[in-house]
C-alpha cells in the first residue's frame, strides 16, 4: 500500500468518481490513476469503487470505510509537513481560507491587508463558495479553516469557534415608502407589504430570517435571491423590491443612494464562526490570523477547543463569552 494510492482514491471520491478530472488535478495520466487504484484493490482484496465497464459508478460499503481512514492518513501527512515547516521557518508558508462573499467583501479586507504586511512571505489563498462548499473544503482538509455563518454545523469533524454576532438591515431607495417611516421602528408587517430581495436559502443567516416570518405567521414575497450582497443592492436600485442584507454590507459612502433601516429587533442575531478540522496542526501564523479576525480567539483558547471531543464541549468553553457585534 502506497501513500500515492490513498491520495488517488481520495481525490477520485472528491471529484465525484471522475478519473479524468482527478488525473488533471494531480497532473498525472488517467490510466496511471486507474492502474494504481486497481493495484490497491487487489492488494486489499476488496473493491473500493463499483464499476460499469471502465467507469466508476459508486463507492462500495467497504470503500466508504477505507476512504474515511485514507482521509485521516492524508491529513496526518499534511500535519507532519506543517510541523516540519513550523520548526524550520514560521515566517514562510501558505494559508488557505474558505469563506463566503459577505465575509470576503466586508469582514476580511482589513485583516488580510494587515496580515500580508506583517507576514509578506506567507502566501494567502482565499476560496469563495457557498456555505456548504466551504464547510466541505474545511472538512476535507482542502483549506486550513472556513469562515461562515451557515452549514459548518453539518460536519461533526469541524471545531466551530464563535467569532462575532451580527444582524440585518432593510435597504431601500431614499424615496421608498419604508424610508418615510420615522416615528416608530420597522415591523415585519411593513416588510411583507413589499416584494423582497435577499440571500439564497443557506446563505448569510437566511435561516433566521425565514424563521422570524414563520413565527409571525407571515408569508414574505421573496421575488429574487442572490448569494452576493452587492447583487442584492443592485436589484434594490432597479426597484425589484426591498433588500434584506447583513448590516455590515451597507456602506454609507458607496451606498449613499440607498437608506439602511435597522432590522436587528426583528430577527435573531446570527453568529459567524471559524470551522477547523479536528486533529489539524495549525502553524503559528494561522493563530495570528485567527486572533486578528476574532481577538478573543487566542492561541491558548483555540488549542483548548481543538483538544475537545465534541462541539458541545466547545460550546461550554465559550458559554460565558460575550461576542462582539458587527
Amino acid at each position: 500500500m502506497k501513500l500515492q494510492q490513498l491520495r488517488y482514491i481520495w481525490e477520485v471520491a472528491r471529484h465525484d468518481l471522475n478519473v479524468s478530472a482527478t488525473a488533471q488535478s494531480l497532473y498525472t495520466s488517467q490510466p496511471g490513476v486507474s492502474k494504481q487504484i486497481r493495484l490497491l484493490e487487489d492488494e486489499l482484496g476488496i473493491e473500493i469503487f463499483a464499476r460499469s465497464g471502465k467507469h466508476f459508478t459508486h463507492i462500495t460499503p467497504a470503500g466508504e470505510q477505507v476512504l474515511a481512514l485514507a482521509g485521516e492518513v492524508l491529513n496526518q501527512t499534511q500535519n507532519i509537513k506543517k510541523i516540519a515547516n513550523e520548526f524550520s521557518d514560521n515566517s514562510k508558508g501558505s494559508l488557505n481560507i474558505a469563506t463566503t462573499h459577505t465575509q470576503a467583501r466586508y469582514a476580511l479586507p482589513e485583516i488580510i491587508h494587515r496580515f500580508i504586511e506583517e507576514l509578506p512571505d506567507v502566501s494567502l489563498h482565499m476560496h469563495q463558495g457557498t456555505p456548504m462548499q466551504i464547510a466541505e473544503m474545511a472538512n476535507d482538509g482542502v483549506v486550513d479553516f472556513a469562515i461562515a455563518t451557515e452549514a459548518l454545523e453539518l460536519f461533526s469533524n469541524l471545531v466551530m469557534l464563535p467569532c462575532y454576532t451580527w444582524n440585518r438591515s432593510v435597504v431601500v431607495p431614499k424615496e421608498h415608502p419604508l424610508a418615510q417611516i420615522t416615528d416608530r421602528k420597522l415591523s415585519l408587517e411593513d416588510i411583507v407589504a413589499h416584494p423582497i430581495v435577499t440571500y439564497v436559502f443557506g446563505f448569510t443567516g437566511r435561516s433566521q430570517l425565514d424563521e422570524a416570518f414563520q413565527n409571525a405567521n407571515l408569508e414574505p414575497n421573496v421575488v429574487f435571491t442572490a448569494a452576493d450582497s452587492d447583487v442584492i443592492k443592485t436589484y434594490v436600485r432597479l426597484g425589484l423590491g426591498v433588500g434584506i442584507i447583513a448590516s455590515m454590507a451597507y456602506d454609507e459612502k458607496i451606498d449613499n443612494d440607498l437608506v439602511a433601516l435597522d432590522a436587528g429587533h426583528l430577527f435573531e442575531d446570527s453568529c459567524t464562526r471559524i470551522g477547523i478540522r479536528r486533529n489539524t496542526f495549525l502553524r503559528g501564523y494561522t493563530y495570528k490570523f485567527i486572533q486578528s479576525f476574532a481577538p478573543h480567539l487566542t492561541e491558548e483558547l483555540v488549542l483548548q477547543a481543538m483538544s475537545t471531543s465534541t462541539q458541545q464541549e466547545v460550546d461550554v468553553l465559550f458559554a460565558d463569552l460575550v461576542l462582539p457585534q458587527h
